[in-house]
């Protein structure tokens, strides 16, 4: 009896999910796609039916002379939806996603570190559409057991403790993760080997370690927080890599956050400097985490592309150095993509 439920989760989960691909299938289409046999598909589709995951769509196929039975077109009933949000310097961005990965609303607020949490609420309520569950990308670090943001001494980003789990507990029926932006861009990078190092190279700096397809986030959800790490600064001496743009004046004015139109605009000798330092990053990097490859981006690394490299090659383990492809917002785009995964698997999890 245990083993006939399964059989029939099983089915009903490959039905679901291939609904979710082509949107609407008759019965014999969700028999090929599914690679079930018709009769199966249909119990799965009267299953599903009367208990109100799927619906008829009351279109047709042809039919009729000739050209076989009609057949129905099945698809899922509403599945509920998901939130991708970002919360950066710039404010809030908050996008609401069906299980086909459609946008069903999206809302940008501006909006100053102290007004976040403020901005958050609203940028949700202004979707006006209940979700299942929020994914949150944060430029700050996180703390993996709470999802609470993290105030670090010389972060450019300081919005206070920021708790986006308790902020949107009311506005979400179920989970809400939280992950900082680093580690959401390093899932987003296409045809990434399983072992690499994900570099962000912006206003602030950040590193995402992923290890046999994993991000390691670390026993606090700290893993990867480079500014402080111990490099080589101008002049050859040993400093912090966060204190390597102080030394060269490129730091906004009353902040430790990178002046990026600045650093663009400097002479060789200043691109040398920053290629040095973050070359001895990636030295260090290389002998505790062995990465396949090291990935750029943010919105200058790429840009000191070739002094990183050329620093990289003069160490006892060089790897390869390559820009990020993933440009378009990518530590959304990572956010998106793990949303739309969850709640695809919510949906799935429905039939049993």
């Amino acid at each position: 009896m245990e083993n006939s439920s399964l059989v029939r989760a099983l089915t009903d989960d490959a039905v679901l999910r291939a609904l979710i691909r082509h949107r609407r299938l008759t019965r014999a289409e969700l028999a090929a796609a599914a690679g079930i046999s018709k009769p199966t598909a249909g119990e799965s589709v009267r299953r599903l039916t009367e208990r109100g995951l799927v619906v008829d769509t009351g279109e047709r196929t042809p039919g009729g002379r000739g050209r076989g039975r009609v057949g129905s077109y099945y698809a899922l009933a509403d599945a509920g939806a998901a939130l991708a949000i970002g919360i950066s310097p710039a404010g809030v961005v908050a996008e609401c996603l069906d299980a086909y990965g459609d946008t069903l609303g999206r809302c940008a607020l501006p909006a100053r570190p102290a007004e976040i949490a403020g901005a958050l609420r609203e940028a949700v309520a202004a979707i006006d559409r209940r979700a299942r569950l929020a994914v949150v990308s944060a430029a700050d670090p996180v703390d993996r057991a709470t999802g609470r943001l993290v105030q670090l001494p010389d972060s450019p980003f300081l919005v206070g403790e920021l708790d986006p789990v308790a902020l949107l507990a009311e506005l979400v029926d179920g989970p809400v993760i939280v992950d900082n932006d680093v580690n959401w861009a390093a899932r987003a990078e296409p045809n990434a080997p399983p072992d690499f190092v994900f570099l962000f190279l912006g206003e602030g700096l950040g590193c995402a370690v992923v290890s046999d397809g994993e991000i390691k986030r670390g026993s606090g959800g700290l893993a990867g927080e480079i500014a402080h790490l111990v490099t080589v600064g101008p002049g050859d001496r040993a400093v912090r890599l966060i204190d390597v743009f102080g030394a060269l004046d490129l730091r906004q004015p009353g902040s430790t956050a990178i002046d990026v139109t600045r650093l663009l605009a400097g002479d060789a000798a200043v691109w040398a400097t920053i290629g040095a330092a973050v070359g001895g990053v990636v030295e260090a990097a290389v002998a505790l985490a062995d990465p396949a490859c090291v990935i750029v981006g943010g919105s200058w690394g790429p840009s000191v592309l070739d002094e990183i490299g050329a620093a990289v090659a003069a160490t006892p383990r060089p790897v390869p150095v390559r820009a990020a492809a993933a440009l378009d917002d990518p530590a959304l785009t990572g956010a998106r993509a793990e949303a739309l995964r969850r709640l695809r698997d919510l949906v799935a999890a429905s039939s049993v």
